[in-house]
């Protein structure tokens, strides 16, 4: 099962680092890492994807708040939240898959932000089962590159 986790953190020197190697000491895997500052210079958060049962989580959850410079961290699947993520990818295209191409771009409401002859770059934010989809099908076209930020996450309360 995959999990979202938020870290809020001091925003010093070696805590990715250490939060990092909790995950790798442990034998746990993260899908997906965002770091990014807050409203506050001094915190940064930082948003993780792993994977495993709710024993694992409850392990992971504990050994954070044990390490230094973690000020809260956040288990959403007992809140809910908002995600988003942010996906550039160039898609292959010629003069008769061109125009196609930009249909799906502007039905998904992502944007083109690159344009040459043989190819069109395109950006994307959405949940996860949104950018999965337009992935889907940029592939009939041919994705000739692509990368994703991972997901960020707020809770709504």
């Amino acid at each position: 099962m995959r999990h979202t986790i938020s870290v809020l953190v001091e925003n010093k020197f070696g805590v990715l680092t250490r939060v990092a190697g909790l995950f790798s000491g442990r034998g746990y895997n993260i899908d997906t890492l965002n770091v990014g500052p807050t409203q506050d210079p001094n915190t940064s958060r930082m948003t993780l994807v792993t994977r495993g049962d709710d024993a694992t989580l409850e392990q992971i959850v504990k050994q954070l708040n044990k390490l230094v410079d973690v000020l809260e961290v956040q288990d959403f699947r007992d809140y809910e939240y908002i995600d988003r993520e942010l996906v550039l990818v160039k898609v292959g295209v010629n003069s008769q898959t061109r125009a196609e191409v930009m249909q799906i771009t502007d039905i998904f409401r992502a944007k083109i932000v690159d344009v040459q002859p043989e190819s069109l770059a395109i950006e994307i934010t959405g949940g996860e089962s949104k950018i999965e989809k337009f992935l889907e099908l940029m592939e009939t076209f041919g994705i000739l590159e692509l990368t994703r930020t991972g997901k960020v996450a707020l809770p709504r309360k």
